[in-house]
């Protein structure tokens, strides 16, 4: 680990724990992809649990946690999507006017609104941290 307070480096089991995450995922958008609903939609659980295991053994660093926590609204937003197609939804009114689809802009303009208010309130502020 280097001296430099501007450099982190990322510790193997979080690395480990990352890298697990991206095959769950995978797993869940080839289920989505190929209609394999039991699997895509199981798929949605691991994913979405390491995703959150991630951020809290990352939050003591801020540029880490704001970009996890918005990882996890794109995640929900993506299985919010997923979950409307399998069920002929993502066309049909299902909150007013609203369709099944476009209820995943509510997750998607969270983890939005997450990295801005990071990007332009907090980001200046913060000091860099080596990762313990």
């Amino acid at each position: 680990m280097s001296a430099d307070p501007s450099y982190y480096s990322i510790p193997a089991k979080i690395r480990r724990m990352e890298n697990l995450h991206i095959v769950f995922w995978l797993l869940k958008d080839t289920g989505w992809c190929l209609n394999l609903k039991p699997l895509a939609i199981f798929m949605i659980f691991p994913t979405l649990i390491i995703a959150g295991v991630i951020t809290y053994r990352n939050r003591a660093i801020l540029s880490e946690l704001a970009h996890n926590l918005a990882v996890i609204f794109w995640i929900t937003a993506n299985s919010t999507w997923m979950i409307m197609e399998f069920f002929a939804l993502d066309e049909t009114p299902v909150l007013g006017p609203i369709s099944g689809r476009y209820l995943a802009l509510i997750p998607f303009g969270i983890g939005i609104l997450i990295l801005l208010i990071y990007y332009i309130f907090l980001r200046g502020k913060e000091r860099p941290r080596p990762m313990d």
